[in-house]
């Protein structure tokens, strides 16, 4: 119990009980508790930095976890960036090279990418920085690949037509080496065998014996079957699609029908003298989007190097043609 104290009234002249006022008791009691609490809010704060709780402690062991997967991530995603950057420019120095195809619009690589403003959203955590990189990688990294995969997709196309144009381009002989007696005449201007006039011979002449097998050079679609008893007598003509068509014509039998389709060695007809022929062969024509054109510049898949030279220079030689 605290000690009464006493104050000498000179008015009344004896003592009285001194009554302290309740601010003046709290005042006095704070300035006695205030050290504790000072050294228990000192003490608070220092255990809070020191020791962190189980809980707080597991989720700093997460952040620091997180973060070093986002920088893993970012590194990776790097590393597929520069793959692509090889298979783009492939693409662009070869595939289109190639295939003869235009170059890819680089928009197509960029569409659908936003700006930075589309990741603010992250700013609010700590890891918000990683977090906006990755996320923009990943989406320039997911339009990129999709604009390669529609590249592909065109490229892949264009494979597939250019390998059925590879198909139907006449390219072999129609009437094979063992079977020939001679070239007799080449594309060009020749003297006519019945005429004795200059004129365009639009086509090779093959002399081989009558019903000496022809074979289709490309494949293509039975177009026409003529059987007239002038000009080119018995005629096959097969559209090989692409602006190609071929012509075999002075044939003795047809081996094919109208709107047969044919592959390339197949055998279509035989060797004849009929129409306006001095002689039994085999006139041949290369036709491509409309015009004639010499058909000594397809005789390339069948033959060696020097079979192609001496057949040039053979069907140059000849002035005389059959037809």
């Amino acid at each position: 119990m605290s000690k009464q104290k006493y104050r000498f009234n000179q008015e009344k002249l004896s003592y009285e009980v001194v009554r302290e006022s309740l601010g003046k008791r709290i005042f006095k009691w704070f300035l006695f508790a205030a050290p504790s609490i000072v050294m228990g809010l000192v003490l608070a704060f220092f255990f809070s930095q020191r020791m962190a709780t189980p809980k707080e402690a597991q989720l700093k062991r997460d952040l620091e976890a997180m973060s070093l997967r986002y920088a893993e991530l970012n590194n990776n995603i790097a590393t597929v960036h520069q793959a692509l950057d090889a298979i783009e420019k492939r693409d662009k120095d070869l595939y289109r090279v190639a295939l003869y195809a235009d170059e890819f619009p680089e928009e197509f690589r960029q569409m659908g990418i936003g700006g930075s403003s589309k990741y603010d959203y992250l700013s609010s955590y700590s890891t918000g920085e990683l977090m906006k990189e990755s996320s923009q990688q990943m989406d320039l990294l997911e339009q990129r690949i999709l604009g390669q995969s529609l590249s592909l997709r065109e490229l892949q196309k264009l494979a597939k037509e250019k390998e059925k144009l590879l198909q139907c381009v006449p390219a072999i002989q129609p009437v094979r080496n063992v079977d020939l007696n001679r070239i007799v005449s080449g594309f060009g201007w020749r003297v006519d065998p019945i005429y004795k006039t200059s004129r365009m011979h639009t086509g090779v002449d093959f002399t081989a014996d009558i019903g000496t097998d022809v074979y289709v050079t490309g494949d293509g679609v039975v177009e026409e079957l003529e059987n007239g008893s002038w000009g080119y007598g018995k005629c096959i003509v097969v559209n090989h699609g692409f602006g190609y068509k071929t012509r075999y014509a002075h044939l003795s039998a047809f081996k094919v029908k109208l709107g047969q389709k044919v592959k390339r060695g197949e055998l279509i007809g035989l060797v004849g003298n009929t129409g306006k022929s001095t002689g039994p062969h085999l006139h041949y024509e290369v036709e491509m989007n409309g015009n004639k054109i010499d058909p000594i510049n397809f005789f390339h898949s069948d033959l060696s190097p020097e079979e192609y030279e001496k057949l040039i220079e053979m069907s140059q030689q000849s002035y005389k043609a059959f037809d």
